[in-house]
This record gives C-alpha cells, sequence and structure tokens, in this order.
C-alpha cells in the first residue's frame, strides 16, 4: 500500500475568481488570493470544489484554473484538485490531468444525478483510483449529491490503495469515529460540517469555506484544538466563526462567500448563472457580521 501524504488542517474549499463581467477566470486575482491565503497560514488549498463553481467553468478553464493555482502555490501548500464529474471517463481524466500539472491529490464527489448503486459508486473511484498515483479524498455531501457514502461502503472504498481521505459532509459527527472504527488507519476523515466537534473526535482538518473570507480564524479552528490541544480556545474560535458559517451555508453559499469576500476587501468577481448576485438584504447582513467577528478578533488580540 502506497503512503499518503498528511493532509492536516484547515484547507479551503476555493472560490473561482471571474472577471467583473464573468466571462472569464480572473488569474491575476487568483494569484493574488493563493498568495493571501498561504501568507494567512492556510496549510492547504481545494480548487473546483463546489465553491469554486466546478460546474460552471469550460475544460479550458479548469485546465487554467488548475495551472495557476499550482504554479502559485509552487509547493508551499498542498492543491488537491476537485476532479469530479457524472461520467466515470471524464473524471478519469480530470484526475490524470490535475496529476500532471502537479496536484498533490485529487477530490471527487460522487456523480450526482444518475444516484448509483454502491457497486457503480465503487467501480466509479476504483476506475479514477487506479487511473492515477495521487491520494483520492472522497467527497460525501448527500445534501448536494443525492447520494450518501455511509462509514461500511467508505470502508469498502478504503481498500482501494489511494483512496485515503474522506471529505465528510453529511453532518452526522458520529460518522467520524464509524469511520474510523472500520476502516483503521485506511481513512483520514475531513469535516466538512461541525469541524469543531469532528475534530475532537478525531478528523484531521476540515474542508472549509469560510476560509475564503477568514483564513486564519478558519485555521485557528484546528491549530488550536488538535495541535496546541487547548480545546477551550478552538472551541472559542469555532463559536466566533458561527455566525458567518451560518450566513454563507444554504443555497446562496457561492454568492454569499463571493459577497463576503467583496466585503473583506478581496473582491473575485459574481457568481456565474444560473447563480446572481447575492441580494442586499442578505449583502447587508452580512456586512453587520463581518464587522462584529472583526471586533471580537481585534479585542482578543488587544
Amino acid at each position: 500500500m502506497s503512503t499518503a501524504p498528511a493532509f492536516e488542517g484547515s484547507y479551503t474549499v476555493m472560490v473561482t475568481p471571474f472577471t467583473e463581467d464573468g466571462a472569464a477566470v480572473d488569474v491575476a486575482a487568483l494569484e493574488r488570493f493563493v498568495d493571501w491565503q498561504i501568507g494567512e497560514g492556510v496549510p492547504g488549498l481545494i480548487p473546483l470544489g463546489s465553491t469554486g463553481e466546478f460546474l460552471s467553468v469550460s475544460e479550458d478553464e479548469r485546465r487554467q484554473v488548475v495551472e495557476a493555482v499550482v504554479a502559485r502555490a509552487n509547493g508551499r501548500a498542498p492543491v488537491v484538485v476537485g476532479a469530479a464529474d457524472e461520467w466515470t471517463p471524464r473524471a478519469v481524466a480530470f484526475s490524470r490531468e490535475a496529476e500532471r500539472m502537479g496536484a498533490s491529490g485529487v477530490m471527487v464527489v460522487p456523480p450526482y444525478y444518475a444516484s448509483p448503486t454502491e457497486d457503480e459508486l465503487f467501480e466509479h473511484y476504483r476506475r479514477i483510483a487506479e487511473s492515477i498515483s495521487l491520494p483520492v479524498m472522497v467527497y460525501n455531501n448527500p445534501n448536494t449529491s443525492n447520494v450518501d457514502l455511509r462509514p461500511p461502503f467508505v470502508a469498502r472504498l478504503a481498500e482501494i490503495d489511494n483512496i485515503s481521505f474522506i471529505k465528510e459532509s453529511s453532518g452526522d459527527i458520529s460518522r467520524v469515529e464509524e469511520i474510523h472504527r472500520l476502516a483503521p488507519g485506511r481513512m483520514t476523515v475531513i469535516a466538512g460540517y461541525h469541524a469543531y466537534d469532528s475534530i475532537r473526535l478525531g478528523a484531521k482538518g476540515w474542508v472549509s469555506v469560510c476560509g475564503n473570507i477568514v483564513p486564519r480564524l478558519s485555521a485557528d479552528v484546528y491549530d488550536l484544538t488538535a495541535k496546541r490541544g487547548d480545546h477551550a480556545a478552538g472551541r472559542a474560535a469555532y463559536h466566533r466563526l458561527l455566525p458567518l458559517l451560518d450566513a454563507i451555508s444554504g443555497d446562496l453559499y457561492v454568492s454569499a462567500t463571493k459577497a463576503a469576500m467583496e466585503i473583506v476587501g478581496m473582491p473575485v468577481g459574481p457568481p456565474r448563472p444560473p447563480r446572481l448576485p447575492l441580494p442586499a438584504p442578505q449583502t447587508a447582513a452580512l456586512r453587520r457580521i463581518l464587522a462584529g467577528l472583526e471586533a471580537a478578533v481585534r479585542d482578543l488580540a488587544a
């Protein structure tokens, strides 16, 4: 069995910056964003996930994003590329492409429309994993993919050599321990939701949407809790984030995240249709939440 790299900590599932008219990837903004993320202490980056609007970019744009992120990171942080597709051969092609371009791993959500059986899912992931030498992070998010990868099946997937990580976003924190019990030493759990509680149960990090907006505070949740063992401080950091997490969750998560980034001075352009910019009332609420979060962090540092 191959030895997987130790993906650990708060990995930002990155937005994809677009030009103001939404017609093209804004590569300059993407490069600035990568520098800012790494400078703020984020240990890893995930382009072309759900928050990165992976279904709303062309194949040429995918390559443009991967090339820019990998080149700009330049070994300073691992880059785990979203490589999902409904059609297995295309997911294989995206995964191979990510490896050729220097990615550290791939993240793959299940086929999100076909409602495949477990045998079909196993074959889908087997073909992807066996086509590359990179570690594969399985992404379980039944709320959006309409497929739930339950712990016994996750343990079955862990029998495939380089399927060694799962982003667990079912919302059921008991699965952290269940996956560890059923696949001991073979599957690392990375939290999607309920980060603090999942980390206390043994998750080795979290894939963070709010890391786009407040990367250092997002990284603190894991670092304080798991690395320093200061559970009270880790819990406090997570609780400070909860209003923001609530505000950017739900159906408008991409639009809300991009609106919040504009507010904090890191503009990344609009979301692509059919998404629309965040409506004014929600934007105003986000502005208030971010002002309160900034004040809380400033008081903590004083």
